[in-house]
């Protein structure tokens, strides 16, 4: 019983983190670039972010040809 319990909360705790850190990324277009402000927009899911929040940005990487032999 003890391992049965035990089991089903390590399964709830997983699934609560994955869900947890899928749902952080956005994917938002930059519009506008003013010394050290810039202006991102996210489209629909702007109602995510709050004014004064931090943000993590990771920029695209460019897909670049890999030569063979």
């Amino acid at each position: 019983m003890k391992t049965t319990m035990t089991l089903i909360l390590l399964m709830t705790a997983t699934a609560l983190a994955v869900s947890t850190g899928m749902t952080a990324a956005l994917k938002c277009q930059v519009t506008e670039v003013e010394g050290t402000e810039v202006v991102f927009d996210c489209g629909k899911t702007a109602d995510k972010l709050k004014s004064g929040m931090l943000v993590k940005v990771k920029t695209e990487k460019s897909k670049q040809a890999v030569e063979g032999c």
